[in-house]
């Protein structure tokens, strides 16, 4: 395997797509360089399971699902301003399955269908330069600074007489920095971001639900073993995100703790495995879950 290819395995940037809600995703290398004109196809398997925690005001309590996640996503590796940038978009596919009581009565709910879609732009601005994948080949990270934006449409499945959909029906957009230094084969990692939600106007029983912006903070430390094997624990924390139903708050304010951990190899020239964890380590409202997947990525383009 040539010396670009193994370099491009370990840093390219590899998508993690399988979380069940709007923050505590995981995401090592979120921030890494890639060389322009890269394209990366990635289909992706999560399993989620746990409980739901919920507003005290809510009816609905003891909630424990399970949450089978498909997801399919393309990105590019682009120039921005001189800037290495990327463009990704994420299309995921549930199936849902669960219990709880509802006002008191026990009551199941089985679903499946589209999540809501995500789409994100990010721009590295400091310490990734535009390069070729020839000069890829000789490039070595020290710091790299970068920002993203992502978006998330409602348009997957929502019922307004059911408590747990796989959609929102509503908007969210989520600015989020990062920092990424490297010391030989170990990097560090740190980014943070806050979620703002629209209001969604058809909440069950057909009110209207409000809900405060989310901070969100991320550390990932990583280790390259060499010839594109690399492994990485990572740790999120989120907090806020108050709802409020036809204008009454909800006693459901999030400050949740999860932790990770990621492993990634390469397959071939083009195309590489990522096996994952996660678990909710304290939690407030909305993380209390276990969830464990595996990824394939095929890379394409630019000469590869």
């Amino acid at each position: 395997m040539k010396i670009n290819t193994l370099k491009l395995l370990i840093a390219a940037v590899f998508l993690f797509l399988a979380a069940p809600a709007d923050s505590a995703e995981i995401e090592p290398r979120a921030y890494g360089n890639a060389p322009v004109g890269v394209n990366f196809l990635v289909a992706n398997y999560a399993h989620s399971e746990g409980g739901l925690s919920t507003a005290a005001s809510s009816p609905l309590k003891d909630a424990k699902l399970r949450i089978d996640t498909g997801v399919l996503a393309y990105a590019r590796s682009l120039a921005v301003l001189g800037k290495s940038g990327k463009l990704d978009v994420i299309v995921p596919y549930s199936d849902l399955s669960g219990s709880a009581l509802v006002a008191g009565e026990y009551r199941e709910r089985n679903v499946s269908g589209l999540n809501d879609p995500r789409f994100r732009f990010s721009v590295n601005f400091v310490g990734a330069p535009v390069l070729s994948v020839k000069e890829f080949a000789g490039w070595q990270q020290d710091l790299i600074i970068g920002a993203s934006l992502q978006v998330s449409a409602p348009v997957g499945q929502y019922n307004p007489d059911k408590m747990v959909n796989l959609g929102n029906n509503r908007w969210f957009f989520k600015p989020d920095i990062g920092i990424s230094k490297a010391w030989g084969g170990l990097t560090m990692e740190l980014s943070t971001g806050v979620i703002f939600f629209t209001d969604n106007n058809d909440y069950y029983g057909g009110r209207k639900q409000e809900q405060d912006l989310v901070s969100t903070s991320q550390m990932n430390v990583i280790y390259s073993f060499g010839r594109g094997f690399w492994a990485a624990v990572s740790g999120t924390y989120d907090y806020g995100g108050r709802t409020s139903i036809d204008g009454v708050p909800s006693d459901d304010l999030q400050s949740n703790w999860r932790t990770g951990a990621t492993f990634s190899m390469p397959v071939n020239r083009n195309n590489s495995i990522k096996l994952y964890a996660s678990s909710g380590v304290s939690t407030r409202t909305g993380s209390d879950y276990d969830l464990y997947g595996i990824a394939w990525q095929y890379r394409w383009g630019n000469g590869l």
